[in-house]
């Protein structure tokens, strides 16, 4: 015999299916007293109870993208999420839901790098490394580029505007930051790595930027 209060609690929800209101879609799912918490007055979902109903119903690459930058901007830890997952284990969607947050990673720095992993993974190209550091022949540090593949001296980098906007120190022009940045590159490549980069418009389709990167990693 089911718990009553849980089966009470189950049908307080209203009918879930297709949109009831315009545009509106409605899903229901039973929520532990700790899967509840309030912001600014509102009661709302926790923060990985959030990520985890997001990824069981939306495609891969959207859950990666949320999931990413939860872990990113450390709103929640991997453990936090996994909990969420154990939880919904039974419910619709929780497979593609783990696939998602398995593959999340709190080292992808915007969308698009998130997009790009995402993008990488299904050409079949190898994973990289996130955020390798460069470092010279003679010690010095070069930065972090996005993605390397250190084996095969090769790194890349999604270029999307606001990464110039943040290389932005107080006064310098966007242009003086693009300058800087392509010095940085050169630099990149004198320490005998292999470069790539790639904008929005390469994120889909991929193939181009497969294709360069398969070269790169033969």
């Amino acid at each position: 015999m089911g718990n009553p209060a849980r089966e009470g609690r189950r049908h307080a929800f209203p009918p879930v299916g297709g949109p009831p209101w315009g545009r509106v879609h409605l899903r229901a799912a039973p929520l532990e007293p700790d899967e509840i918490t309030s912001v600014d007055g509102i009661t709302v979902t926790t923060r990985a109870r959030t990520v985890a109903d997001i990824a069981r119903s939306v495609p891969f690459e959207q859950a990666v993208v949320v999931a990413d930058s939860a872990l990113h901007r450390k709103l929640v830890t991997v453990g936090e999420l996994d909990g969420a997952l154990a939880r919904c284990v039974r419910r619709p969607g929780s497979p593609a839901a783990r696939r998602a947050i398995g593959f999340a990673d709190g080292l992808s720095e915007s969308v698009g790098e998130s997009r790009s992993r995402v993008a990488m993974t299904m050409a079949g190209i190898p994973a990289p490394v996130l955020q390798w550091e460069v470092v010279t022949r003679s010690g010095l540090s070069l930065g972090r580029v996005d993605f390397a593949w250190p084996r095969f001296r090769v790194v890349a980098e999604f270029d999307g505007k606001i990464k110039y906007g943040r290389l932005l120190r107080p006064g310098q022009a966007p242009g003086d930051a693009v300058f800087e940045e392509k010095i940085r590159e050169d630099a990149i490549r004198d320490e005998d790595l292999r470069m790539t980069r790639w904008t929005w418009r390469d994120v889909s389709p991929f193939d181009e930027v497969a294709t360069r990167l398969r070269y790169l990693l033969r």
